[in-house]
């Protein structure tokens, strides 16, 4: 594993729970790191500019918050999420570590599966799973302090694609995390802490560790360092529904590859509707290059995420360099690689 790939640490709980607490001092005790943020709850309060000033570094811009708010980060990796670390990856001064904030609805699983993405995986690794849990709920036999309020998160959420219980979403959380932090412990007398802790510490995985914390405080050297390579290490972070042996959310390895296009393009508008009608064929999750379009001096430029299509020109050939393109072709293992070149070159 190479020393030089940025870290990414993944912050999930239920809506309230403490996250953005949590978020607010982690970049309070940055020290020195520049941190980007990407949020993706719904209904959380005080998350923006304001967070990232208060770090008190001058590297602190308002370019490193960036908010998902399509839907559930889980259900949306091919439209938000990639193409977000994209761009954070591709800025002239990527950040040091990125802090990722899930929807309380996420299933933390296929997120860390999303690290092993082509365009992802050499420059990034997940340094930690961290789950925010929310101690005063759990001692009174709730998941969060306001489950109402987490149901029409979830009736909200027009693009979530599964409807996994309360209960079976907190037991992801719990399988996927490297620290689970039992959080607002000062709302409890001492021995009704101790009381949950026991109880939680039993459904941890092996080599998960549980922390007590007022506020979301914690020696920040706890968080970020980890280097558990945690999309390396699904394995060991089973969901629900693999432990009960059902693979409906399991999310398997992305593989990539590329389609010349050795010859110019006549018509353009036809050759962008063989795009369409491929990517739709194939369940392509993600297609980008360039082409050459016939008596026209510039390339153009083709990017296809699920069903949306962007196409335009970029910038004038060179002299020095032949009229052909390619385009790199994204999804899930197995898809009909001579199927799809044939669709696309017509």
């Amino acid at each position: 594993m190479s020393g030089e790939k940025i870290r990414a640490t993944v912050i999930t709980g239920f809506l309230g729970a403490g996250k953005t607490t949590l978020i607010r001092h982690v970049l309070a005790n940055a020290g020195g790191r520049r941190i980007a943020l990407i949020v993706n709850e719904f209904g959380d309060v005080g998350i923006d500019a304001d967070i990232l000033r208060s770090c008190g570094l001058g590297t602190c811009s308002d370019d490193d918050i960036i908010e998902l708010a399509n839907g559930c980060i889980c259900c949306t990796v091919a439209d938000d999420f990639i193409p977000t670390m994209s761009k954070l990856l591709g800025r002239a001064e990527p950040p040091d570590h990125i802090v990722i904030e899930t929807s309380g609805l996420a299933l933390p699983q296929p997120l860390v599966r999303a690290f092993n993405w082509p365009e992802i995986s050499t420059r990034v690794s997940v340094d930690g799973v961290i789950t925010v849990v929310d101690a005063a709920a759990l001692a009174d036999g709730r998941f969060a302090e306001n489950e109402q309020a987490i149901a029409a998160q979830r009736s909200a959420d027009s693009n979530l694609d599964h409807e996994n219980p309360i209960e079976e979403l907190f037991e992801d959380q719990l399988n996927c995390a490297d620290i689970v932090l039992l959080n607002k412990t000062d709302l409890l007398e001492a021995p009704r802490v101790e009381r949950v802790a026991s109880e939680l510490a039993a459904k941890l995985r092996p080599g998960a560790r549980l922390v007590a914390t007022e506020h979301g405080r914690i020696d920040v050297r706890a968080l970020l360092g980890l280097g558990a390579h945690a999309e390396l290490d699904v394995a060991s972070r089973p969901s629900h529904h693999e432990l009960e042996g059902e693979t409906e959310h399991d999310h398997d390895e992305f593989e990539s590859f590329v389609v010349p296009i050795d010859s110019e393009v006549g018509d353009r508008n036809a050759f962008l509707e063989r795009v369409r009608t491929t990517v739709a064929a194939h369940e392509i999750l993600r297609l980008k290059g360039f082409l050459a379009v016939r008596n026209l001096p510039s390339r153009l430029l083709v990017q296809a995420v699920g069903p949306r299509l962007d196409a335009y020109f970029d910038r004038p050939w060179r002299s020095d360099e032949p009229r052909s393109g390619n385009l790199v072709v994204i999804g899930l293992k197995g898809l009909d690689q001579q199927a799809i070149a044939a669709g696309l070159r017509g």
